[in-house]
């Protein structure tokens, strides 16, 4: 995640540096760095802005789409994202079966779901 891309995220969530480190566990100072570019974005912290833009309340009716449903997946039964009913969190869960991330840990995974329809279309 890009220091603009964090900067664009915490605003759409309408929070301030202040409250948006409370929220991700970090310090006002980090959250400051992450938009600088002094520093960049953990992994971790990018998953919980993921997960809180994601789970935001929203006004409308568009339901979330899950995962199996998106990519027409045959082997849903067997993955956490089925048995945990968070086909719209698969980004979030290692060990999915995915066919473009299956097998792939922390950095790799992530790096594929950021372009998948999936993540992207809860943005």
């Amino acid at each position: 995640m890009t220091s603009s891309e964090f900067s664009y995220y915490r605003k759409k969530l309408g929070k301030t540096q202040k409250s948006l480190a409370g929220l991700l566990g970090v310090s006002i100072k980090a959250v400051q760095s992450y938009e600088q570019g002094w520093r960049s974005v953990p992994l971790h912290i990018e998953r919980k802005l993921y997960f809180l833009l994601v789970n935001r309340r929203r006004t409308g009716s568009g339901k979330r789409k899950d995962c199996w449903t998106l990519k027409k997946c045959e082997c849903k039964k067997e993955c956490p994202a089925w048995e945990f009913q968070s086909g719209h969190l698969c980004w979030f869960l290692n060990g999915t079966l995915c066919t473009c991330a299956a097998g792939q840990d922390g950095k790799d995974k992530m790096e594929v779901c950021r372009s998948c329809e999936v993540l992207t279309s809860q943005l």
